[in-house]
């Protein structure tokens, strides 16, 4: 396996089947643990490293966005972890990661938008605005709900 596809594939996990997007979304789940901090800048770390890798190995199909790359679905998870408190419940990386992989299968909104761009941006940024739509909803959860155990 080549680097690049190495970078995009976390590792291998992208070649999983079924749902190589759901098997990417859950690699990082444990990283929750870490805080929101530590989940933003991961977030961050990915998806330059995404894009960085994405654009490469699209370099000669700008329209094709392989399954098997889920970098983007890392990215995008970590970003809607990164919305759970310090101390995250299980049921609340459970909700975080139900929420985004929903999000990232029906594209609401501006998530499909992005899903129709080319290029390693639209590969990269429908799964980032999916996790912050996610983190955007978890946050308002929190709001209302200040005692809800996430």
């Amino acid at each position: 396996m080549t680097p690049l596809r190495f970078v995009a594939t976390m590792g291998g996990i992208g070649l999983l089947r079924p749902a190589p997007g759901s098997w990417g979304s859950a690699l990082v789940l444990p990283l929750a643990l870490l805080g929101p901090g530590a989940c933003l800048a991961l977030a961050l770390l990915l998806a330059l490293l995404g894009l960085w890798a994405v654009d490469r190995l699209l370099a000669t199909d700008r329209g094709a966005d392989p399954g098997w790359v889920v970098i983007d679905e890392g990215a995008g998870q970590l970003l809607a972890l990164a919305a759970l408190p310090p101390e995250p419940t299980g049921w609340g990386i459970l909700l975080a990661f139900l929420l985004f992989r929903l999000f990232d299968v029906t594209k609401p909104g501006p998530v499909g938008w992005a899903d129709r761009q080319h290029g390693p941006v639209g590969v990269m940024l429908d799964d980032i605005l999916a996790g912050a739509l996610v983190a955007g909803l978890l946050l308002l959860l929190r709001l209302a709900w200040p005692g809800l155990p996430l």
